[in-house]
Formats: structure tokens, C-alpha cells, sequence
């Protein structure tokens, strides 16, 4: 039976070069999160692997395992055993060329509930993802998932930047909105700009809580890697956008307390779905209104 007042836990940490180091180790930090009271642990984006999208090597596509394959089998021993749920961000090898930015999410019994595919994909400098991963369809789109502490949808990185996304997964039920991410600065870019990007990232956030009424968990890797520098800044927003944890720029555990009861609470006073004009919003559904 779903609680009204459920623990979040974030994993912010870096990552090596090796996959089954960093799940074992990872396996350790939620361990950790369970033990400090986390009812949900949410991992950072590729948790298992670093953030290898700033290049182009072909190498890398060894690091992608289905979602039936032993990261997520040990994942789900590990769920049943703590009773939570966790959510497990990875590089998923759908079929042979084949390849998808994706998470799974496990409830506290243990049982793979689904997974989600990555929708929005970037390409940029230091962050060539369209050459690693094919985007979500239809048959993996916007997903909420029901699970032992409360309804969880989940989004990945780049998505978050989408307002589509985030309304429509609250639609959809969500209770709270989890971002797993792996975001930051070039070694090109200064102090100034990673301060106007981390406020943007943030604040954008804060928006998809305060237009839909619900929480938002966002988690973010930490460290140099590969000319990257990720700035970490995990944090938990509340229904009305504040912010209720945040984690600084080094390997830290988030751990916060959450009432989903004020959702409802909140919704009263700001009735924002009740008011939609639904009957006004097809220009949205084309590119560009011209």
C-alpha cells in the first residue's frame, strides 16, 4: 500500500572504466542509501559506465547488455533484499545495431516493473549521444510506473529540458518525476558558464514541478572525465518548485523525506490541469506554427 511520507535516495558519484567495478560499487552506495532509511534510490545517468557520448568509438557499444543480462538480474536480488525500489539508469543492446540510453525500474519485491527509453537525444560537442543511441517509441514513450512507495515516472537527461515530456508523464499519474543525468561543462567553458548552465538546468526543473504539481528528483554525476567536468547539484524539488535537498560537487548520498500528500494539497490551491485548455493546444504538435 502506497505511504504518504516516503524517503528519496540519490546517488551522485563518478565512474570508472570499468562496468562491473562501478556496479558493485554502486550496489554498495544503495546498500548505504537503504541502511540511512531510502524507500526509492534513483542512479545517475549510464550509472554503470562513464560518460563516454564525448567521442566517437565503436569500442564503447561493448558496454551496452540487454535488459534481461546480470546488471539488472543482481539489481533485482538487491531490491528484494533491501524491499525498495531502485531505478537503474544504463546502456541497453536492444537487438544487433541496436541501442538505447535506458533505465529499468524495480520495485521493492524485486520484480522488473518496465524499462524507459531516452526520447530527447542530443548531439553537440562532448555530448555525441545520436551515434550511441537510438530514441524511444512509442512502445517505450512516457511511462509511469507504479511501485510499492508511490507512482514514479522517469525521464533521462536531455529530456528534462522538455516541458512536453514532464506534462505529459504527469498526466499519465506521476508522483514524483526522477531525471537521472549526466550533466556539465567543457574544459573550454569557464566558472561563468557553468554557473549560468547549472541555473538553467535547475530552474527548468523547478518548472516541471511547479506546472504539474508533483516532485521532481533530479541526480547528476560528479567528476572530470574526458575533458567533461560534471557538476553534481542533485536535488529534490517540491510541488511548488522549492527546493528541499541539494547535493554540492563532490560524491554524496541525497537522502530526503517527501509528503505526497501535498500533492493534492497543492493542486487545490493551483488547480493548473483543472484550467488547461486543452481545446486550444494543437499548434504543439508541429514542429514549428509557421
Amino acid at each position: 500500500m502506497e505511504k504518504e511520507k516516503i524517503f528519496i535516495g540519490l546517488v551522485q558519484t563518478t565512474a570508472s572504466e570499468n562496468p562491473k567495478d562501478n556496479l558493485y560499487r554502486q550496489m554498495g552506495l544503495i546498500r548505504e542509501a537503504s541502511e540511512k532509511g531510502a524507500h526509492i534510490v534513483c542512479l545517475q545517468e549510464l550509472f554503470n559506465t562513464p560518460y563516454f557520448c564525448v567521442d566517437y568509438n565503436e569500442e564503447y557499444f561493448n558496454w551496452a547488455e540487454p535488459v534481461n543480462g546480470d546488471l539488472v538480474q543482481s539489481l533485482s536480488e538487491l531490491a528484494k533484499e533491501l524491499g525498495i525500489v531502485i531505478i537503474a539508469p544504463f546502456f541497453e543492446k536492444r537487438a544487433k545495431g541496436v541501442y538505447h540510453n535506458s533505465l529499468v525500474v524495480i520495485d521493492a519485491d524485486g520484480s522488473v516493473l518496465g524499462s524507459y527509453r531516452k526520447t530527447h537525444i542530443p548531439d553537440d560537442p562532448g555530448f555525441y549521444e545520436k551515434y550511441y543511441f537510438t530514441p524511444g517509441d512509442e512502445d517505450s514513450g512516457f511511462k509511469v510506473f507504479d511501485t510499492r512507495f508511490g507512482k514514479i515516472g522517469t525521464l533521462i537527461c536531455w529530456d528534462q529540458w522538455y516541458p512536453e515530456a514532464a506534462r505529459i508523464t504527469a498526466l499519465k499519474g506521476a508522483d514524483i518525476l526522477f531525471y537521472p543525468t549526466a550533466i556539465g561543462t567543457l574544459s573550454s567553458e569557464g566558472k561563468k558558464e557553468q554557473k549560468e548552465y547549472q541555473d538553467a538546468w535547475e530552474i527548468i526543473q523547478r518548472s516541471h514541478a511547479i506546472a504539474n504539481g508533483c516532485f521532481v528528483a533530479s541526480v547528476n554525476r560528479v567528476g572530470k572525465e574526458s575533458g567533461s567536468k560534471f557538476w553534481g547539484g542533485s536535488f529534490i524539488a517540491g510541488p511548488f518548485g522549492q527546493v528541499l535537498a541539494k547535493a554540492g560537487n563532490k560524491e554524496e548520498i541525497l537522502i530526503t523525506e517527501i509528503d505526497l500528500g501535498a500533492i493534492e494539497k497543492h493542486r487545490k490551491t493551483w488547480p493548473f490541469f483543472r484550467d488547461r485548455r486543452i481545446d486550444l493546444y494543437k499548434p504543439i504538435l508541429k514542429r514549428v506554427d509557421d
